[in-house]
């Protein structure tokens, strides 16, 4: 699988939002539903841009049986058990399980006080914001945060964000309210409640 692949799927993953279901509703065909659908959205983002619009929809249970499925080797290490919700007009609501191990262990060697050196663990970081996609280009508005239950400021999870979206290209990681282009010639992801739409 190439970089742009991976990074596409990940990113479409992320950005795509899906109410959290109970697991009886997840299943492996679901799952195989939205890896379809993601690999016809890369096809059509290799071939040019075409004057017809494309649509197409994810249901919730289609990218949350994705995610519990497929997404793993996909995730940074680190990472897990991601849940995502589209509460509609562009809110998504997401928690994932963070091992801050490392991040701690990053920071308490630093030798100054800082909070995410005394952090450690296995611990669910949930956000809420608004996503906002238009003519190819998206940006996430941050309206909450919390660690465990307990609000942490933006600073703070943009310290996480950085930690783990980090690669050779990127160094410094992305950031979170950086306006950012939309992979493989979507034009908007429309997001509903309980549906995201692809627009190609």
């Amino acid at each position: 699988m190439s970089r742009f692949s991976t990074a596409f799927r990940v990113l479409i993953a992320l950005f795509l939002a899906a109410a959290v279901l109970d697991a009886a509703a997840m299943s492996q065909q679901q799952a195989d539903a939205f890896a379809r659908k993601l690999d016809l959205i890369a096809k059509r983002g290799e071939a040019p841009r075409a004057s017809a619009v494309t649509r197409t929809p994810v249901t919730e249970t289609e990218l949350n049986s994705w995610f519990m499925y497929r997404a793993q080797p996909l995730l940074p290490s680190g990472i897990s058990d991601p849940k995502l919700t589209i509460v509609g007009n562009g809110k998504v609501m997401g928690t994932v399980t963070v091992d801050l191990e490392q991040v701690a262990k990053k920071h308490a060697s630093s030798g100054s006080f800082d909070p995410l050196g005394y952090l450690g663990g296995r611990v669910p970081v949930s956000v809420s914001g608004i996503l906002k996609t238009k003519d190819g280009r998206g940006q996430f508005d941050l309206q909450a945060a919390d660690i465990s239950g307990v609000p942490v400021p933006k600073p703070l999870m943009q310290e996480l964000l950085s930690y783990y979206s980090r690669t050779p290209e990127h160094p410094d990681g992305v950031r979170l309210d950086a306006p950012f282009p939309l992979p493989a010639n979507i034009r908007e992801i429309e997001v509903a409640q309980g549906e995201a739409v692809v627009v190609q």
